[in-house]
């Protein structure tokens, strides 16, 4: 089945795992933006945009929520489109004024996120003019507590970043980190279920129709991570593992080991979920399920991303 297509003047740029999907908007008085990637693809990015903006300028560059996927690209649009008005979810808006890359998880992530400025934050319960429209603007927490989703009502169209995917969602890292997160992912479903969108644009994956099993499904896979939070952590940490992988393409794998070694996160993750097997241990058999599961390779001493 074909995805659906969105309507006139608006373009959803597919980009993969490693970038967030790009959102452009061309009708209407202004150009807006919804998402802008990670930073090792930020050049791809300005050069996407471009395309798409034939010459206009982009007035207005928006963020669902700040993980190095979805703003890594903010610095260079600010730098090609100086008069561009970033907005931003409210909640760690103090860490980008305040540039802590640490409190961001930039760094204990290992993520590569360039500093960006914003000018205002987008809060939950407004509307937002993007296009020829106005959006609704809902918070989404669970996969990020400050995740902000955007609903067209006429249309009925939903931009859900990564609170939904046509096949589940994002990594619920509140829930990695000791905090309460399944709750919220299953509020956020409910939300979803209450907008009952006709076409959703993920932050990851093609644009598809929303039916009644794309929640059926999410709901399931909620449900299992909920009742065994070990298949949850084990789920992110090798998401985690491949992200880098999508990055670097190919190192060598005593130098990918060494650097999830040294990560925070990972680290955090070991000591919570893991801690009884050794962390070198834990490590390899991580990279052999990725082997194993055909997303990864490894070939003369190298892991390389498949």
């Amino acid at each position: 089945m074909h995805p659906p297509e969105p309507p006139a003047g608006l373009h959803v740029l597919e980009r993969g795992w490693l970038s967030a999907n790009n959102i452009v908007f061309t009708c209407g008085e202004k150009t807006a933006l919804i998402d802008s990637g990670y930073g090792t693809h930020a050049g791809q990015t300005v050069g996407l945009v471009e395309a798409v903006l034939c010459g206009r300028p982009l007035d207005r560059l928006v963020n669902t929520h700040l993980h190095s996927d979805h703003c890594g690209g903010n610095a260079a649009l600010q730098r090609r489109y100086p008069a561009v008005q970033t907005l931003i979810p409210p909640g760690q808006a103090r860490y980008v004024a305040e540039w802590d890359p640490v409190a961001l998880s930039y760094l204990p992530m290992g993520q590569f996120c360039p500093r960006f400025r914003f000018d205002a934050t987008l809060e939950p319960g407004s509307s937002i003019q993007l296009g020829a429209c106005l959006w609704e603007v809902h918070a989404a927490a669970g996969h990020d507590p400050h995740s902000l989703v955007f609903f067209e009502p006429r249309e009925r169209i939903l931009i859900s970043a990564d609170a939904l995917w046509e096949n589940g969602f994002g990594v619920v890292f509140p829930e990695l980190e000791g905090e309460q997160g399944f709750a919220e992912v299953g509020a956020t479903l409910d939300l979803i279920e209450r907008l009952n969108p006709a076409i959703v644009i993920p932050g990851h994956g093609r644009v598809f129709r929303h039916a009644p099993e794309i929640l059926v499904k999410a709901r399931s896979r909620l449900d299992a991570f909920a009742k065994n939070p070990l298949i949850h952590a084990r789920h992110a940490v090798k998401a985690l593992l491949k992200f880098k992988l999508l990055e670097v393409q190919r190192q060598p794998l005593g130098d990918f080991f060494r650097w999830a070694a040294a990560t925070p996160y990972f680290l955090l993750i070991h000591q919570r979920f893991f801690k009884e097997i050794p962390q070198g241990e834990w490590l390899r058999s991580l990279c052999a399920q990725l082997v194993g599961s055909g997303v990864a390779r490894v070939e003369d001493g190298c892991i390389i991303n498949a």
